[in-house]
């Protein structure tokens, strides 16, 4: 049977009947911007989730469709000093790291603004699919701050000469940018959005569940081991795939109808 969910104060779970789990983030101004509370609330959630032995894929996503994260607050930030000011993005840190703890697939949903914190929230999921009306941009030395933490993931995912002209710049682009720049994996008519995340959700979880998450620890790790390195543990995680009857369950079907 599978656990209550419990409540987030500014994360809203579901979860569906193939265990794909949606965090929303909720309370958060009509854009989902990210007060220490959105920050930290929804940093538990998602850890909560990460336990949970069920789950097939987490869809990560705001309120509405104005935004997927408008920002961090600027309004806390306007009051920080140095020692708060390491607290706050330590914490903002900690949201992105919890992204990229989730042990399954991990999918932004990103309609209108995607600013920020929730660039970099973004950057830290698996997939990333908008709509065509989502606008990016990493505006932080507009007001007078660095671009940092999960920054560090545009260079692999967009190139450092595009990396170099957001933050440098604090301009934003459009999704055609973002899709043309390696940020965006798929675009769609708004509206559209949620067929599309269907889309990719569904072979998903008509996939080997132990493969899946064998495949997650495998890309994370493939983005500091050496090429050797990668290979032997390669090896390693396909064995593992074998201690359980997970591959013979299937591929029957297919050697079934060679038969």
């Amino acid at each position: 049977m599978s656990a209550e969910i419990p409540g987030f104060a500014h994360c809203d779970v579901t979860r569906d009947d193939r265990d794909v789990y949606t965090a929303r983030i909720c309370e958060a101004k009509s854009l989902n911007i990210l007060s220490t509370a959105v920050i930290n609330s929804v940093t538990a959630a998602l850890a909560w989730i990460s336990t949970r032995d069920d789950a097939r894929a987490v869809i990560l996503r705001g309120s509405g469709d104005r935004a997927f994260v408008g920002g961090a607050d600027i309004f806390e930030m306007a009051t920080l000093d140095s020692v708060t000011a390491r607290t706050f993005i330590t914490n903002l840190g900690q949201l992105c790291e919890a992204v990229r703890r989730v042990p399954v697939p991990t999918i932004a949903r990103l309609p209108g603004h995607c600013l920020g914190g929730g660039m970099e929230i973004a950057a830290a999921c698996d997939i990333r699919l908008a709509s065509a009306d989502a606008v990016f941009a990493m505006p932080e030395v507009r007001v007078g701050i660095p671009s940092v933490i999960h920054a560090v993931l545009l260079p692999r995912l967009i190139g450092p000469g595009a990396t170099n002209w957001m933050l440098l710049t604090g301009e934003s682009i459009d999704a055609e940018q973002a899709s043309k720049w390696g940020f965006v994996e798929f675009l769609c008519a708004p509206g559209e959005l949620d067929n599309l995340i269907e889309k990719t959700v569904a072979p998903i979880v008509e996939s080997g569940p132990a493969a899946i998450r064998i495949q997650k620890a495998l890309l994370r790790a493939w983005e500091t081991d050496t090429i050797d390195e990668g290979v032997a543990r390669s090896i390693d995680a396909f064995a593992e795939a074998f201690e359980t009857d997970e591959p013979q369950r299937y591929m029957a079907p297919f050697v079934n109808r060679k038969k």
